[in-house]
């Protein structure tokens, strides 16, 4: 039998306690982060410190940016409605070009092919061996004055702006060549028609239940098959309003696996969002056209690639 030295017995001690609280920091997290994707009302931030506090670590090693959020989002659903200020946060250095938001997008607003509410372009410097890749997560911007609402063709009240922030759609009323009008107003390619189609028609099995669940949208509930609303309608990104009034995050944010999106309400000066756009550089794209958008990009050089920013593209 190997004889292990007192030396080695305590350093192996030593790994499996590490390894041990590890472990127990690793489920700790995924049980605060399952609450926050729930949108459970108990205080996580105060559960976090107490996770910590059994496992003799500092707090922050167990807390995680999606707690604050969901805490700042808590705080902003107490407020009137025409308080709130919703806006959202890209860091194109954490993004790592998975497509996590684009696929938990589709499933939570059971868009149909050719449709997503986001999407996320990828972008290469540079000739190999020495390439570099930046992503760019995008959506509907959200903007305060919106090039869609006023397009010719589409009617008054069919795309409306809410005290929120949001933009609107009134499904029964953007549809047809007025559908089409507004998309092609919209300078950030965000505005698709519903065409009716599914992504498992006419295989074996026939529709699948996650195309033909209800969802909701805009405060109402919708049912694409059978040719309901939205099909035939515009549809774009709206920040997953229908999990904001539960208190939950939207699904691209708390799905995202590089820790790129941030989400929240810009007047509490206490919220993750508004410390970001003050602590850092960031950029609005296209915003010389006056659209005055909602979705603010970090515009700070790349780990390694300091000639690389947001800017390269969008000067």
């Amino acid at each position: 039998m190997r004889k292990t030295s007192p030396v080695n017995h305590a350093l192996e001690t030593a790994d499996r306690r590490r390894f041990l609280k590890l472990a127990a920091v690793g489920a700790a997290t995924a049980a605060l982060a399952t609450e926050v994707a729930g949108g459970q009302s108990r205080p996580l931030r105060r559960r976090a410190r107490r996770v910590a506090r059994q496992l003799g670590m500092k707090a922050d090693r167990v807390e995680n940016h999606l707690i604050r959020m969901q805490e700042d989002l808590r705080r902003a659903l107490q407020k009137p409605v025409e308080q709130r200020d919703w806006v959202m946060v890209i860091d194109p250095r954490k993004c790592i070009g998975c497509d996590s938001c684009t696929i938990s997008c589709k499933a939570e607003n059971v868009t149909p092919p050719g449709m997503t509410y986001r999407r996320v372009p990828k972008i290469e410097f540079g000739a190999f061996p020495n390439i570099t890749r930046i992503f760019m997560p995008a959506n509907c911007m959200q903007c305060d004055h919106p090039p869609c609402a006023v397009a010719p063709g589409v009617p008054e009240g069919a795309i409306t702006k809410r005290p929120d922030g949001i933009v609107e759609i009134d499904y029964t009323k953007l549809r047809g060549e007025a559908a089409q009008a507004a998309a092609r107003a919209c300078p950030y390619s965000a505005l698709y028609v519903d065409d009716g189609s599914f992504y498992t028609e006419n295989t074996p099995h026939g529709l699948q239940p996650y195309e033909t669940r209800d969802f909701q949208e805009y405060d109402q509930e919708y049912n694409r098959s059978q040719g309901g609303l939205p099909v035939g309608s515009g549809r774009k990104c709206h920040f997953c309003l229908h999990r904001l009034n539960q208190a939950m995050l939207p699904a691209c944010v708390t799905t995202c696996l590089g820790g790129a999106v941030f989400f929240g309400d810009r007047s509490d000066p206490q919220s993750l969002v508004s410390e970001l756009l003050a602590g850092h550089r960031v950029i609005r794209t296209k915003e010389s056209l006056g659209t005055e958008p909602r979705v603010y990009y970090i515009d700070e050089p790349i780990e390694g690639r300091p000639h690389l920013s947001c800017t390269v593209c969008h000067p």
